[in-house]
């Protein structure tokens, strides 16, 4: 089967499309036919050599969308759309290949009315945003900020936080033409960094509240800015093991 397999760890120029063999069948395992592949930052982070329990050659690819092909069960049969994460591109092969055999218990059924490219993109960053918000307690009226809205993390969480009833869900880009594109996307509480900081943004968005919940998939220079909550206690939720690709 084709696959892309980063065959060294040491950037782009390893990674290769080649052909390796379909992989068996064994105890709990359903055999998934891929049709999308999410992409997300902890590809580079495992491509660039970052990521030492990651071993090559491998197969890359955390997360995606598929059929199932063979060892189906009552709960996955043959035929089932099917979404999974898991240890996929990292500890073994990943979903940028033709095939996957995957635990069954890292398997979701897709709905109906989500397209299998939607699919592949939801396991990592939408799970990833709905446990911060979890553990930060997050309740309708609240303020979060999630910088990075050009980023998987970033834009789940922003998405997901307006979803349930955020009074504000604010998130962040350095572009001036990413911060229009998200306008037009409708996300209309997206600081420009190139125009204005990050704590004089959020105040502004605010009227000087701040924010209950930050979400940081970023980290560095950008969140060494003042703290956002102006002054008063907030959730400030670092997530480790992957950085946003865009803020």
């Amino acid at each position: 089967m084709r696959a892309m397999r980063a065959e060294g760890f040491g950037g782009y120029q390893d990674l290769k499309l080649t052909d390796i063999p379909s992989p068996g069948l064994s105890e709990g395992r359903v055999l998934v036919r891929m049709t999308a592949a999410g992409v997300t930052p902890l590809d580079y982070t495992i491509l660039s050599g970052q990521y030492p329990m990651a071993k090559a050659p491998l197969v890359l690819g955390n997360e995606g969308a598929g059929i199932v092909e063979g060892g189906g069960t009552a709960e996955y049969p043959k035929g089932a759309r099917v979404m999974f994460t898991g240890p996929y591109g990292v500890l073994e092969n990943g979903t940028l290949s033709e095939l996957v055999a995957v635990q069954k218990e890292y398997l979701c059924i897709v709905p109906d009315n989500v397209g299998d490219a939607a699919a592949a993109g939801l396991p990592v960053a939408y799970l990833t945003a709905f446990l911060v918000l979890k553990a930060a307690d997050f309740q309708a009226g609240k303020t979060v900020l999630a910088p990075a809205i050009g980023g998987s993390v970033g834009n789940a969480t922003t998405q997901l936080a307006r979803a349930l009833g955020a009074k504000h869900a604010i998130s962040t880009t350095t572009s001036h033409a990413k911060a229009e594109q998200a306008k037009e996307r409708g996300f209309s509480e997206v600081i420009d960094l190139s125009e204005e900081g990050l704590a004089e943004g959020v105040r502004r968005l605010t009227d000087g509240y701040g924010a209950d919940i930050v979400v940081d998939g970023i980290g560095g220079q950008i969140l060494s800015a003042r703290n956002p909550g102006a002054g008063r206690e907030s959730h400030h939720t670092r997530i480790f093991g992957e950085q946003e690709d865009d803020h």
